[in-house]
């Protein structure tokens, strides 16, 4: 889906942010270059598996609003569309851009039984962090007050123990931290801070970065293993910036697209050996119903 009608009302200076920036330095010889990774052995039919990017908020109702003034919405589209072409690029081709106009609530409603009418295999919400209003300070940007945090950088990621499939919720969120992680990023841990009130939450993965949030709607109310990826703070100044390049877009992607890989082959392999698993040999000396004879 095109940037523009999202774009045209963020002012050309911040926009500037999303440029794309040249990369320097010439090419090796092609002598010099490692070999190519050999592809990962699976039975994952990653043609059929279907996964569902949803784009957080929408245009009308953009969520957070960074250090510099640009919307929440903006780096979630953008993220979600590099996801969206990294999965595809992987194979994964079912793979589905989810963008809604309807506002919360009935708009985070709507994306469930949208997934849901899909029989998605897994579902992925995009988001960008923020924190509570009473953290945030001011300062000046192009003339303009703004507010920032510059304290909690990272990433968080979010699963329900309300959704159906929470222990593979849990599996996929643990392995996109991991993911992330071996990528050089690093998950907040602010959310376990007494500061955040009622939004604070519990760490149940306490390596890689994932919290519970049983009662977010599209992780409650989708009937497939479903996770929520604040990508990092946008009212940090520094991550801000960051986020906003395509390096930085480009990572977060490869990362969703390894963990995707990853869970796709696991359930596949799960799938394999239920099915090759020998069922238990009923015994014909035994009538149904009856009780087994006595032991001599």
């Amino acid at each position: 889906m095109r940037l523009d009608p999202v774009l045209r009302c963020v002012r050309p200076a911040v926009l500037a942010l999303f440029a794309l920036a040249p990369i320097g330095g010439a090419v090796p010889a092609l002598a010099e270059q490692p070999a190519a990774a050999a592809p990962k052995a699976d039975a994952c039919a990653r043609a059929d598996f279907r996964v569902v990017v949803d784009v957080g908020h929408t245009v009308a109702v953009p969520g957070a609003t960074s250090a510099r003034g640009v919307s929440e919405y903006t780096f979630n589209l953008a993220l979600g569309t590099k996801i969206k072409d990294a999965l595809t690029t992987a194979g994964f081709r079912a793979t589905t851009l989810m963008i809604t106009a309807t506002a919360p609530w009935r708009g985070l409603v709507e994306r469930a039984a949208r997934a849901n009418a899909m029989h998605a295999n897994l579902f992925i919400a995009i988001h960008h962090d923020s924190v509570p209003d009473n953290l945030l300070k001011s300062w000046q940007y192009e003339g303009q007050d703004q507010h920032y945090n510059d304290d909690y950088p990272g990433y968080a990621i979010f699963i329900s123990n309300a959704n159906p499939d929470r222990a593979a919720s849990l599996q996929f969120g643990s392995l996109l931290g991991r993911e992330l992680q071996a990528r050089g990023e690093h998950y907040t841990p602010h959310y376990t801070l007494a500061l955040m009130g009622h939004r604070r939450r519990i760490l149940v993965d306490a390596q890689n970065g994932v919290y519970r949030y049983d009662q977010l709607i599209v992780l409650r109310d989708t009937r497939m293993p479903a996770v929520l990826l604040e990508a990092g703070s946008i009212v940090n100044r520094d991550e801000e910036l960051q986020l906003a390049t395509p390096e930085r877009q480009a990572l977060t992607s490869a990362a969703v697209a390894a963990a995707v890989e990853d869970f796709c082959a696991a359930r596949a392999a799960a799938r394999a050996t239920a099915k090759a698993k020998p069922k238990p040999i009923a015994n014909p000396m035994v009538k149904r119903g009856s009780q087994p004879p006595a032991a001599q």
